[in-house]
């Protein structure tokens, strides 16, 4: 025999329903059983609810008899119902008392069925009917439904009826209609009814609106309207939306004069206020003098210090709720675990995990997210891939938490490939992980991708969000479309330090340094004060644009002035600043009196400006610190090697490279393209080509710079070394295999040899047909070269470095 599919199951009892053949529903009922379809408690109330309206009432007694389950809603239904069908004479209370009942019970298509069968039979509903009935509309957001039964209140007169306007209000305000919440509450007849004024500050504060919260609030208290339980916590949680922790603190006063300060929910109102406000010393103060250990209050506490960076205090709260056996909810969990975003104790993390799974709580979908969010932002992503495959259902935050985590910790890449199959799978991004995936490739500088994900969040008619346009003005300024950069910069509403931070250190990073510097100028004026990374952009702006006083200038004004101690990263680009300006020992004396310990940042600037200014001394002791800061990384080794050469201890020079060597260090592959790299299949192809074009660029001027031959040997040989460099190579193969007018794009490890800089200018300039676009990884300095309107006049477009052969890139790696 064939098992009855449910779907048809539902339908034709639907059907069953609406014409009355209650022996029909019966006979499918009993077919159903006998087939062995199992029925949820939910699926039971609906059948005994459906008899029971037929006027079955002995059929749904025999139902509820064999039920293997009975729930509160199945009792309330039997006993409610077999009174309410079996009353000879059904006045409006009766009618009122069922429908409030399906009402509390969450029955909303029950509720508004009965509401208008009720007027069928000619009942006339009275106040508390509509008030029932509007509030099912509130708690499941029916608004079509609520405008219809608002229409129906116009038509019967009820309109202007106290209990139903604030009923009214209530249901426009919950459905996010908070204009047309607002417009009613005007028009009430009678505004001393403090039900109505809590269900306006109410919907003010739910809505997101703090501001009118308050001031709706002070009105009320102008009014003489008392307030209760129900008005301050809403005047708290808006107090707490927009940190209003002073008037918030005269809220509390208000609320002990008023004899509320025993109050549960106004007490964990209050917890939540001052935590949202950062104000947890008062806040630890309002959880120690509750009467009752109420989880929220606890919960809202552990929140304040995650968001206050406290861990350490945010997981002794939850041990003492643990060992007081305290109800330890699914929303508990979720806070805890961000914690050990920034709390380095995986062991700790991974006992809360085996907690969750001991209490049966991995079966909650927010408290996976957290576990997926919590894993891969340290950087765990076996244990969050493990935990994300084993979830039944998976939203948009689960998928967004693995994005983030891949960003949080480099792996743009997969970042991007999950973006990917996410939308194969058909979730829709909200605006975090569209934020998220643009950072990716901006650090990419995947710049058609970052245009599809742009066009797509416009077409997908999200609201504008600002981490969102930070995103964009980053990706656009580091993949060099400067320009666009600007266009959305000027297309914002509201512009914060990031949005300046992003667009100082795109110009900067665009070779436009004094550029850079007047939009510093142009946010302090408009009140905006620099952050950390504001600094780096800047100093790192004056580092490239050669200013060496105004790079003195800031860096002594970021203590001075902004309270802001230099961090490694900008002690580097002073000495870089410095040591490309060639004042070394200057940067030594600044090396010497750091106040934080140099890292490897610090180190690799100084070597860089010893190579090129041959400082040997020097550069061995930046080297040295290298070795032991970073043993497997190439730079040092290549660079240092570079520098033995130009300086002619070729012996030196070896020996460096055999080091290299033996401690078993690489060059990070990218594109396989290295100095006089013969292992490309198409070699012939190139090296022909590279040819070619040195002829084409030495009859346009062009001369080797023998100062950038780094092997002992004659000058032949030293002058065709210099031909096979990378960038020669990555060069010719670009032009072999991009079509014309294509740009090539050059991601470089490390920075671009001064001859390499000479010979791409000649390119662009003699090559007509193409667009090359270079990139210091080194400094992360874009170096663009190509054909502007004007005649004769080279100018910068933008760089796509990826490290993946599935993008499609060209790049190379200096030896």
């Amino acid at each position: 025999m064939y098992r009855l599919n449910l779907g048809i199951y539902t339908f034709s009892r639907k059907v069953c329903h609406q014409l009355e053949h209650t022996e029909l529903n019966h006979h499918i009922r009993r077919f159903v059983n006998s087939c062995g379809t199992v029925h949820s408690s939910s699926d039971s109330n609906w059948v005994l609810s459906n008899l029971s309206k037929c006027g079955r009432v002995d059929d749904a007694r025999k139902l509820f008899d064999v039920m293997p389950e009975r729930d509160e809603c199945s009792w309330n239904t039997m006993i409610g119902e077999k009174t309410f069908y079996e009353t000879p004479i059904r006045s409006c209370i009766t009618w009122s008392s069922l429908i409030s009942g399906y009402c509390r019970y969450g029955c909303d298509v029950e509720a508004l069925e009965l509401f208008w069968e009720m007027q069928y039979e000619g009942e006339r509903p009275n106040q508390f009917t509509w008030g029932s009935v509007l509030r099912v509309c509130s708690m499941y957001v029916l608004l079509e439904k609520g405008k219809q039964i608002h229409a129906h209140a116009i038509k019967t007169q009820f309109d202007s009826n106290a209990f139903v306007v604030t009923g009214l209000v209530d249901m426009y305000a919950k459905c996010k209609c908070i204009l047309e919440a607002e417009y009613l509450f005007e028009l009430a007849p009678d505004k001393r009814n403090h039900v109505l004024w809590t269900a306006m500050v109410t919907g003010y504060s739910q809505n997101g609106d703090g501001h009118k919260a308050i001031e709706c609030f002070r009105d009320m208290r102008g009014e003489g309207i008392e307030c209760n339980q129900f008005t301050f916590p809403s005047i708290l949680t808006a107090c707490g939306s927009i940190s209003a922790c002073g008037f918030g603190a005269q809220v509390h006063g208000c609320i002990v004069r008023s004899g509320f300060g025993a109050n549960v929910f106004v007490g964990s109102a209050l917890v939540d206020m001052y935590s949202k406000c950062g104000d947890l010393s008062n806040a630890r103060r309002m959880l120690e003098t509750m009467e009752v250990d109420d989880p929220v209050s606890w919960n809202s506490m552990i929140v304040g210090c995650v968001r206050q960076g406290l861990g350490e205090e945010a997981l002794s709260l939850f041990r003492i709720m643990h060992l007081r056996h305290m109800k330890i909810d699914e929303f508990t969990y979720p806070s805890v675990l961000n914690c050990f975003s920034f709390v380095m104790d995986m062991r700790n993390a991974m006992s809360v995990h085996s907690l969750i799974v001991k209490t049966g709580f991995e079966a909650y979908k927010l408290v996976n997210n957290a576990l997926v969010d919590m894993y891969a932002k340290r950087g765990y992503f076996d244990y969050a891939f493990d935990v994300f495959e084993k979830m039944t259902e998976k939203d948009v935050i689960s998928w967004t938490s693995l994005v983030t985590g891949c960003v949080h910790n480099g792996s743009y890449e997969e970042a991007l490939r999950l973006f990917c199959e996410m939308r194969i799978m058909g979730i829709h991004p909200d605006q975090i992980v569209i934020a998220a995936v643009l950072s990716a490739c901006a650090e990419l500088t995947v710049l058609e991708f970052g245009k599809q994900v742009h066009a797509n969040f416009l077409k997908s008619g999200l609201g504008s969000s600002l981490s969102v346009d930070n995103s964009l003005v980053s990706m656009y300024a580091k993949c060099g479309c400067i320009e666009d950069a600007n266009k959305v910069f000027d297309s914002m509403e509201i512009q914060d330090v990031i949005t300046w931070t992003a667009l100082i250190v795109g110009y900067a990073q665009n070779g436009r340094g004094r550029e850079s510097l007047n939009f510093y100028n142009d946010m302090i004026t408009s009140g905006v004060k620099p952050d950390f990374i504001t600094f780096i952009g800047l100093l790192f702006a004056c580092s490239h644009a050669g200013l060496v006083e105004h790079g003195r200038s800031y860096f002594q004004s970021m203590e001075e002035v902004y309270g802001i101690k230099p961090g490694p990263e900008h002690y580097a680009c002073m000495i870089d600043l410095l040591g490309r300006s060639g004042k070394l020992m200057e940067a030594k004396e600044l090396l010497n009196q750091m106040a934080v310990q140099p890292d490897a940042t610090v180190w690799k600037a100084l070597l860089a400006a010893c190579r090129v200014h041959g400082n040997v001394e020097l550069g061995e002791r930046a080297a040295n610190n290298l070795f032991e800061l970073e043993p497997k990384n190439a730079v040092p080794y290549v660079l240092l090697s570079n520098l033995y050469s130009a300086a002619g201890k070729w012996e030196e020079a070896a020996k460096t490279r055999r080091l290299m060597k033996l401690r078993g260090v690489s060059k990070e592959p990218v594109h396989r393209f290295m100095s006089e790299d013969r292992s490309h299949p198409r070699t012939a192809e190139i090296y022909s080509k590279v040819d070619e074009i040195m002829i084409l660029i030495k009859e346009a001027g062009y001369v080797p710079d023998m100062n950038f031959a780094l092997h002992d040997m004659d000058e032949e040989g030293k002058e065709l070394g210099l031909a096979y460099h990378s960038e020669k190579l990555a060069v010719a193969f670009g032009l072999l295999t991009m079509p014309p007018g294509a740009p090539i794009r050059i991601f470089k490890n490390l920075r671009i040899c001064g001859d390499c800089h000479t010979a791409m200018k000649y390119k662009a300039s003699k090559i007509s047909f193409c667009n090359l676009h270079s990139i210091q990884y080194h400094n992360l300095k874009l170096h663009l070269f190509g054909h502007s309107q004007e005649k004769g006049k080279q100018t910068g477009m933008h760089v796509l470095k990826l490290r993946n052969q599935n993008w499609g890139h060209i790049s190379s790696l200096k030896t």
